[in-house]
């Protein structure tokens, strides 16, 4: 009898301890979520009191009640969708060619100091220097077409991640090269298993920075740079033609598209690189 007693108690010791950390879990996912909501609500917030306040010239900044409204129609409808779409495309196309160009790269120069030491100069040098400056420069090599585009988005992506892979390289951790050195390990092995692990969490990083940087860049360049499509191309012809809902919500719509790919990144890193740190 004792024993079935016993029993029992574990039982609802065990259940109780589950639905406590059940509890735990849902209390800390909706603390999660609050602290997400803040951000918007507040932005959302303080701009409808700005246009419905007066705070600033109504002709200047509409309701972002209107705002939401007719951004929505306009994806709905699929037209600011094709925009999304091209924007993107070129986004995509100039952080393959800079990852393709720029991983090699830097991989060569983080494992020998001298040679990154040698072209330290012209790295830092071009990766000071804003991309759009650049501008003129490819418009000449390349044209009006996406080629100048996407050419000059990777170069300014480019050098981030080269940057941020030579630093990753050099920088890992001579303890583990050192102990893979003295169990035999080639040096392409160790290249393999070692460096190339230890560098994923810099690569990373330089990866989020470039992919913001080119997305930056592409749109600068749809506004300036003979586009008939994109995001870019939409915010300015907006701006010109004094559609305010447009250029508001083509604004809202291009953050939340850096926004996203930088949430990808990370959890992309989260799920690669989990064991970075240990």
């Amino acid at each position: 009898m004792m024993g079935v007693l016993t029993a029992d108690i574990r039982l609802i010791i065990r259940e109780s301890a589950v639905q406590t950390a059940i509890s735990k879990a849902t209390t800390a996912r909706l603390r999660r979520a609050t602290e997400l909501a803040i951000g918007p609500v507040l932005l959302f917030g303080v701009w409808w009191l700005a246009a419905r306040g007066g705070w600033v010239n109504k002709d200047l900044l509409p309701s972002p009640v209107d705002t939401l409204r007719d951004t929505t129609v306009a994806i709905w409808s699929g037209s600011m969708t094709k925009d999304i779409w091209h924007t993107m495309v070129r986004v995509g196309y100039s952080i393959a060619i800079a990852i393709v160009a720029g991983v090699p790269v830097g991989i060569v120069l983080g494992a020998k100091a001298a040679v990154y030491r040698s072209v330290e100069f012209i790295v830092d040098f071009f990766r000071s220097t804003p991309a759009t400056a650049m501008f003129p420069l490819f418009l000449l090599l390349f044209g009006l077409g996406d080629l100048a585009k996407i050419a000059v988005a990777a170069f300014a992506a480019w050098l981030v991640i080269v940057f941020n892979v030579a630093y990753g390289v050099m920088n890992a951790r001579q303890t583990r090269i050192l102990a893979a050195r003295s169990m035999g390990a080639s040096s392409l092995r160790i290249f393999r298993d070692v460096i190339f692990f230890e560098t994923l969490p810099q690569t990373f990083i330089g990866l989020r920075t470039a992919v913001s940087l080119a997305l930056v860049v592409i749109i600068v360049a749809e506004m300036f740079i003979g586009a008939t499509d994109g995001m870019g191309h939409r915010i300015i012809d907006a701006q010109i033609s004094y559609s305010l809902t447009d250029m508001y919500g083509s604004i809202l719509i291009a953050g939340a598209l850096g926004y996203g790919l930088n949430l990808i990144l990370l959890f992309l890193e989260r799920s690669i690189v989990h064991w970075s740190g240990k």
